[in-house]
This record gives C-alpha cells, sequence and structure tokens, in this order.
C-alpha cells in the first residue's frame, strides 16, 4: 500500500533489489575503507531551515557519542584492518558534545587525520573548547582540520539560511582559528543558483579579504553541497548505470565510509552505510564494523542526487 507522506511509495525506492522498471538495483560494496565517521549528537545550537539532519538546539534524536564509544571502534578499525586514514566528526555542533575534545583526541594519537565539522559558533568558541583545540594543534599539527559550514560568501545568503548575524560570528571563529594555526577548510551549500566558477570565485574574494589559507578553487578544502531535498524526484540507479554515465561504484561514499551513531533510547551505537542517511533503518548496518562490511544497495533519492549524479563526497 501507498504511504502518503512518502512520494516514492510503491514506486521509486519502494523495493532495495529492483527499481520501479524492474531493473537490478545498484549496490556498493566496502571497497576501500577512507573515512569513519562519528555522528557526535543532533543538538545543535542553531536551527537551520535547509539542514539535512534537522539539527536544533530540542532534536536529540542522535544522542551524544561517548570517548567510550569512540575507543570501541577505534578498536574495532584495528581488529577489522580496515586502513582507514581520517576519522571524522559531525552533528549537530560538535562542540556541543562534552567529550568532543577528548574523542579527537583518541583518534589524533591512534595517529589518524581528524576532520570536525563545525559552525565555529559559540560552542566552539568556549574558552575550555579553545584550550583544548591549541594543545591538539601544538601535539598533533595539520593532522587536525576543522570545516567551518560558510553556507555562502556573502553575509545575507549565509544569514537567511543560519539566521541574522551568524555570518560575523562565524568568521570570528575563523579568524581564531586562523590566528592559532589551526587548518580550516569551508563547506558552502549550492541553493542560490551560482554556478560552481561564480561560487568559489565569491569565497576567494572573502578569504583573500580575511587572509585566511584556504583555497576556493580545491575540492577538498572549499566543498559545496549540492540541495538534498528528498521529494525531488530523481532517477534509480541501477546495475546499468555504471557502465552509461561512466562511473565506478568506486567513487560513491559509502564504498569508503561509514558512520556511527547513537540513537535516542538504543543500547549500544549502530554503524550506518551514509553521513546523509542516519534516520533511515534501511541503512542501518548493525552495531559493529565486522556487519558494517556487507553492501549496500542504492535505494534512496540521495544516493542519486548527491552522490552518484552530483559526485559530493562527505569526506576531506
Amino acid at each position: 500500500m501507498k504511504d502518503q507522506n512518502d512520494p516514492f511509495s510503491g514506486t521509486k525506492f519502494a523495493d532495495p533489489l529492483v527499481t520501479a522498471n524492474g531493473e537490478e538495483r545498484a549496490e556498493v560494496r566496502l571497497e576501500d575503507p577512507e573515512t569513519l565517521w562519528f555522528n557526535t549528537g543532533t543538538l545543535c545550537n542553531i536551527e537551520c531551515p535547509s539542514c539535512y539532519i534537522e539539527s536544533s538546539p530540542s532534536n536529540d534524536r542522535l544522542v551524544y557519542l561517548s570517548l567510550e564509544d569512540v575507543r570501541s571502534y577505534l578498536d574495532q578499525l584495528r581488529a577489522r584492518d580496515w586502513n582507514v586514514r581520517e576519522i571524522g566528526f559531525t552533528g549537530g555542533e560538535p562542540f556541543m558534545n562534552p567529550d568532543m575534545i577528548a574523542m579527537a583526541e583518541a583518534a589524533l594519537r591512534e595517529g589518524y587525520e581528524v576532520l570536525i565539522l563545525t559552525n565555529a559558533m559559540r560552542p566552539m568558541m568556549r574558552a575550555s573548547v579553545r584550550a583544548g583545540l591549541e594543545r591538539l594543534r601544538a601535539e598533533h599539527g595539520e593532522r587536525l582540520t576543522l570545516r567551518i559550514s560558510l553556507d555562502h560568501w556573502s553575509p545575507a545568503y549565509h544569514d537567511q539560511e543560519r539566521g541574522r548575524g551568524s555570518f560575523e560570528i562565524s568568521l570570528d571563529g575563523m579568524r581564531w582559528l586562523q590566528s592559532v594555526g589551526i587548518r580550516m577548510a569551508v563547506a558552502g551549500r549550492t541553493l542560490w543558483g551560482e554556478t560552481d566558477q561564480e561560487a568559489r570565485a565569491g569565497y576567494a574574494r572573502l578569504f583573500a579579504e580575511e587572509k585566511f589559507a584556504i583555497s576556493a578553487t580545491s575540492p577538498s578544502e572549499t566543498v559545496l553541497f549540492p540541495e538534498m531535498d528528498a521529494t525531488v524526484d530523481v532517477p534509480e540507479i541501477t546495475t546499468a548505470c555504471w557502465g552509461i554515465l561512466d562511473k565506478s561504484p568506486k567513487d560513491v561514499m559509502c564504498a569508503s565510509s561509514r558512520m556511527v551513531v547513537r540513537r535516542k533510547g538504543a543500547a549500544s551505537p549502530s554503524v550506518v552505510a551514509c553521513t546523509l542517511l542516519p534516520y533511515d533503518e534501511a541503512f542501518d548496518l548493525g552495531p559493529s564494523l565486522e556487519e558494517a562490511e556487507r553492501p549496500v544497495r542504492l535505494n534512496h533519492p540521495h544516493c542519486a542526487k548527491f552522490c552518484v549524479l552530483g559526485g559530493a563526497s562527505c569526506s576531506a
């Protein structure tokens, strides 16, 4: 029966094995794990209308991970020999989690590169957090990167998403990061109809004005994310699409990464296939990295628009 709240129920993305046209749905194997993500919790100091994970000051559907949770999965990484190079932390706002500095430190001490996604606002600018970040920078150098959510290079569009005055607050955080030598990247959005070239030129002007050591032309230092609207009609990805599009399953994010989450009320964390689908139980692979090694069927609009057709990646 068609779910009236789901525009694709009974049509597209309804069957994990076949498409609406009866063709075999594409799947992606975990070929070469590069990044293990930890969602530190969905609580955030602000609420944005286009936030794909609906983070807010009241959304605790994903609760805080603990230092012990992270240590458990770092142990599993060694046991499973995943050869991951990067540990990523996302939210919500990661610096609202009281264990954030300790979790980053645990990963850095294991020799991983660490990427923390943040809005660089008040949670990051607390005195205890700044002291912790300075210590991590002194001990681990450029293996620590903070990627700042700066939706647009202009205050008007950024504040449209994140609230009046938020652009300048984030810039203040970035100025502090620059002053203490912490490596930065930026995550922007493509909501405003600009070409990639136009958007990057705008960021380049901003970075030059602020003397930020960030390359606007590098896709890993200035990441521009496409819109993630699950109600937009997109094609399903079949096994034949790889040849038609001249793409490899290895290019898709779930071929090289997984994310750990802890759902509210759950006895233990779970590993999900994709950073963009933390709530969808169809993409929950189980509590262990061993279980998370199984293939992923591309049975969601984000799989098509964001990963296969958009070519985006959450990793640095």
